[in-house]
Formats: structure tokens, sequence, C-alpha cells
């Protein structure tokens, strides 16, 4: 079966065609699954770049969905036929976190999906919601589910509430959805004008370019009648943190899931003080929070934004793509 691996030392030039033995039928508590798709996330991007940051040989994609082929012995949940999508971390399946790391996260610590085939535990999966095409449903596991996770899970979000997210990419736009469905105003954030009439379309009551308007966190409390937004999704990091505890409220929320802007740096602790707000890091969620999203997706008709599909044969160009900045969306993988 064809598939991908990366070669020491790293980085998108090194990214192999390869050809990739059978995984063979699935044993007790196991599905084989033929993935068809994947999507692209900054973390996936970072895990590729950074020369040493996995092992070689990895084969890399957090993300996967496909058709089980076949069930292991003592599996009840699927059966062959049913449409799935992988699972983040495969082994966190309710509760509080309590994994410190990337160990068993696919395409990171283990292998993941930029294959035609894998048998692995029926956890590592959940149904995908109906009618979805897979390369919609590979959209869920990593931004998908960490907007859901940030606006319902964490920030209880209630019709009415004033929702900040920043910039254009598959967490920022699964939330304004998520937002706009759950009756919250959203203001958005952009670098492109263009992207900009986009946001407003999707329902977006405000939009600023945050190159041009550097002090965006005190405009945000001008449109908010200075209160300030109920949540913020934070994607950017040290970089854009300072604005984003400008513009939210005071006791509001602000979830943190992306360091675009650096790993480290300054982070203003007396406003944050000042303004009681709970900054709550978080990584994805688990599996019976990824069930949760696949129902409300289901109820509510959202569909995810795709910027552009590429062959897996294309990883590399669809990587530089989104180094770039240039989408809008989710950036997909399609086999």
């Amino acid at each position: 079966m064809k598939g991908i691996r990366l070669e020491a030392p790293g980085g998108l030039d090194n990214l192999r065609n390869v050809t990739l033995p059978d995984p063979g039928e699935p044993g007790r508590g196991e599905i084989r699954v033929r993935l068809h798709a994947s999507s692209l996330n900054y973390h996936d991007y970072r895990v590729l770049a950074t020369p040493g940051a996995v092992a070689a040989g990895r084969i890399p994609m957090s993300d996967g969905a496909g058709v089980v082929e076949a069930v292991g012995e003592g599996v009840q949940e699927f059966r062959p036929g049913d449409h799935v999508v992988s699972c983040f971390f495969p082994g966190w399946i309710a509760g509080e976190p309590t994994l410190p790391d990337f160990a068993t996260v696919p395409g990171d610590g283990v292998d993941g999906y930029a294959r035609e085939r894998v048998v692995c535990l029926a956890h590592s999966f959940t149904h995908a919601p109906k009618g979805w095409s897979h390369a919609e449903a590979a959209t869920i596991t990593t931004a998908g589910l960490t907007a859901w996770r940030a606006l319902i899970v964490n920030g209880r979000l209630r019709p009415g509430d004033a929702v900040l997210v920043l910039g254009t990419g598959g967490v920022s736009i699964a939330a304004l959805q998520l937002a706009r469905a759950m009756g919250a105003t959203v203001i958005a954030t952009s670098s492109s004008d263009e992207k900009r009439q986009r946001l407003e379309a999707m329902g977006a009551a405000h939009t600023l370019n945050y190159r041009t308007d550097r002090d965006w966190g005190a405009r945000v409390k001008d449109w908010t009648d200075g209160k300030g937004v109920d949540h913020v999704v934070e994607v950017g990091g040290p970089g854009t943190l300072p604005q984003s505890i400008e513009a939210v409220k005071v006791g509001g929320h602000i979830s943190l899931i992306g360091v675009l802007t650096g790993r480290s740096g300054e982070i203003p602790t007396g406003a944050l003080m000042r303004k009681q707000a709970r900054l709550h890091g978080l990584i994805v969620g688990n599996r019976t929070q990824q069930q949760d999203y696949v129902r409300a997706l289901e109820a509510t008709g959202i569909r995810p934004v795709i910027d552009r599909s590429y062959p897996l044969e294309n990883i590399a160009e669809a990587f530089r793509h989104e180094e770039s900045g240039r989408h809008f969306g989710k950036i997909c993988l399609e086999w």
C-alpha cells in the first residue's frame, strides 16, 4: 500500500512516497480502516518542518478519515462499511487530561495516517458525521475538536456571548461556526481585507486587520461597549496574548490553543490579574468530547470550510501552501 515517510533529518523536502506493508487483519478489540483523507494542522507542520522533531521514518498526519473494512473479536461499536474519523489522543477516552506529551499522538509519537490502511484499537476512531465526505470528516480530529472544547466544554458558551477569533485557520473558522450556531456574536481578525469580507459573509459581526490596527484589543472593547468579549480563541501565543487580554471582559475566558507567534514570551500578568480572566491552555480533547462534537455537527448542519485538497503524494506542496498563510479554513489530503 502507498504511504508517506519522513526521512532524517526531517523537513518538508524529506517527505518520501513509499510502499508500506499491508497491516493485515484486526485482532481482538481492533479495526482495520481504509483511509481516504487527512487534514493539515499547525501541529503536523511543526513536527515535519522541525529537524529531529520525530523519529526518522515516521508516517505523518494526526488526522485520518475512512471506512471500516474489518473488525476484530469483541468490537461492537463498529462494523464494516462504517465511516470513521480518528482521535488525536487515542487513549484519552474521557475525563480530565492526564497525558503530559505527544507520545501517543499519531504522526508525532507514533505513526500517523498518511497511508492507505491502518489496524488499530477501535477506540482510536469515532463515527464520522453522517453524510460527510472523508475530507470533511478529517477536519474534526484536531482543529474542530479544539474549537469545540475551547468554547463549549471549557468555555460553556451561551447564546448572546461575544467571541473573539484570531485569523482564518481551521480552529478559528470552526470556532466562528460553532459560536454563530449557538447564537453568539463573533469578532474576527485577519491580515487580509479579502478574508475579512469572507468572515463577515460567514456571520462575523465585526472584523479588523491586525496588521494595520495594532491596538486591536481596544477596538474589540469599543465594539462591546467597553465591556470586552466573553471568550477569546487565542491561537497566536505570546505575540497576540497581550491584546487578547485587553479584549477580554472582566472574568472572561481565554483559550490558549496555539503558538503561531512563538513557544514562549512575556505575559502581562498584571493585566490578566486585573481582568480576573481564566487563561486556559488546552490541546484538542478526548474521545467522548469528539463523539459529542459529532452529534452537534449533525444537529446544527455545520459543514467545515475546506480551502483546498491535494493528493497524498503532493503532501509537501500542501504544507507549503499552509506555510504561506494564504489559506482560509482547512487544507486536506485525499486519496
